[in-house]
């Protein structure tokens, strides 16, 4: 296999800049990723409203439907209702599909057909492709496709033996071996779409571990686990990437960090970490720490958690999982980048190095607009979410609001209560949040670039 991956600007940005004579009416690569999800949140919702999706008694709204669909192929994890209780094993399997066609890529499955079905795959299309899973090389994106999904299946098949020991045994062979599959489908995407409860197995390591896993290597991306393969196989010919080297030392920090904080402050709750014997605290503050990083999942009532705790949890949602991952977020890398900007600018330093190393200014630049397009994301969605719920409280709100534009799932146990007008804005976050809104914005830039240059001003203070 081959291809290369590094931190510079993507190959979707340059070869928008080189081709300014793309013909009229040509989707861009941003405009057809934004389109593509858009259309699949309605095939989606058109899906769940067939005969046979809901359990005898149970049904969705309209508005509901459209939650879930986005909820879902984007793999976020919010619900209106109990997934086991509201929906049939019929309706499952339609959830189940739009979270691996929506985690994987829906562009990513169109190609893939094509590619079976012998068609040749022309330059546009692979760089759409490169945008889509981040790839910045794009005569390497056809490769690269067929490796992410040998990988993805792989890794679900692994996920699913795992938890079908522990499940097989509880449910029967047949029902255990659905609910692994499906558990491992969701952990690997960063869905969070449960079966029942999953605070029975607080403490248990097989259960914890193996969807703790799926959940970092989902949130890890393609491109860093094949890079770490490539160069477990051949060391010397597949190097460890800048881009891998920085994503697994923020990822690991990150988890370190987060279960400590959140071991440190539930230790003694009676509500959550307090009855556990050491082992399972210790457990459930790592599945807690790493469910934040846009998966959904959880061990312990999140709604009972210490505000410290919640805290912790919201920042870690806002972080969220890797470039190029099935997570959202600003990203660990956009993390990274700033944090080390920051650091360098304290210093009076000029360029930030990692890893011995040079990133390029507009990588900064690049960082910066994607925080401050999530900020200001999350500002306006919370206002109208107060403005429209008052009923809730601040906090409540603003965890939704971050769970929803970060892609996690995770709630305070206040979904169901969201009227229909927040319900709308919580499906356009999750929408925004899985595109991402620098995709977003670039999609929808009608203008274009420009050719005016501007005279440079620097005699402006900051700070």
């Amino acid at each position: 296999m081959s291809w290369k991956t590094t931190l510079t600007r993507p190959n979707w940005l340059r070869a928008r800049s080189q081709q300014p004579n793309r013909r009229r009416g040509q989707l861009s690569p941003a405009q057809l990723i934004a389109l593509t999800y858009a259309g699949g949140i309605l095939l989606g919702t058109l899906l769940l409203s067939l005969p046979g999706v809901y359990q005898v008694g149970q049904s969705l709204s309209l508005i509901q439907r459209l939650f879930t669909a986005t909820s879902a192929i984007c793999v976020t994890g919010l619900v209106v209702a109990d997934t086991a209780e509201t929906f049939s094993i019929f309706g499952q399997i339609i959830l189940l599909l739009l979270i691996q066609v929506g985690g994987v890529g829906i562009i990513t499955f169109g190609t893939l057909f094509a590619f079976l079905r012998g068609r040749r795959i022309n330059f546009s299309e692979r760089m759409q492709l490169a945008q889509q899973v981040q790839a910045l090389d794009v005569g390497g994106v056809l490769p690269l496709i067929r490796a992410i999904f040998t990988y993805t299946l792989v890794a679900e098949l692994i996920g699913t033996l795992l938890l079908w020991t522990r499940f097989g045994p509880e449910q029967g062979t047949w029902p255990g071996l659905y609910s692994a599959f499906f558990h491992a489908v969701s952990a690997y995407n960063s869905a969070g779409f449960v079966l029942g409860d999953f605070s029975r197995y607080v403490a248990d390591p097989l259960i914890s571990l193996t969807v703790t896993a799926l959940i970092v290597l989902g949130g890890l991306g393609f491109l860093v686990q094949l890079n770490v393969l490539s160069n477990i196989h051949r060391p010397r010919q597949n190097r460890l990437l800048t881009y891998t080297k920085l994503t697994l030392t923020i990822t690991g920090l990150l988890l370190v960090l987060g279960t400590l904080l959140i071991a440190l402050t539930e230790w003694h709750n009676p509500k959550t970490l307090g009855p556990l014997p050491l082992s399972g605290k210790l457990l459930a503050s790592l599945f807690q720490s790493a469910t934040p990083r846009s998966a959904g999942f959880s061990t312990l009532h999140i709604a009972s958690m210490q505000p410290a705790s919640i805290l912790v949890v919201m920042i870690l949602m806002l972080i969220g999982a890797s470039p190029g991952s099935t997570g959202g977020g600003i990203k660990t890398t956009t993390l990274a980048v700033l944090v080390g900007s920051a650091w360098n600018m304290v210093r009076g330093r000029g360029e930030l190095v990692v890893f011995g190393r040079r990133i390029e200014p507009d990588i900064v630049v690049r960082a910066g607009t994607v925080t401050t397009l999530y900020a200001g994301l999350l500002l306006s969605a919370l206002f109208v979410l107060m403005a429209t719920n008052g009923h809730l409280s601040f906090e409540l709100l603003l965890f939704e609001a971050i769970s929803a534009a970060a892609t996690v799932g995770l709630s305070l146990d206040v979904t169901h209560q969201i009227n229909t007008a927040g319900l709308l804005l919580l499906t356009a976050l999750m929408y925004l949040g899985r595109i991402g809104p620098l995709t977003f914005a670039v999609a929808f830039n009608l203008r274009g670039n420009t050719a005016i240059k501007y005279p440079a001003e620097r005699d402006i203070p900051i700070g």
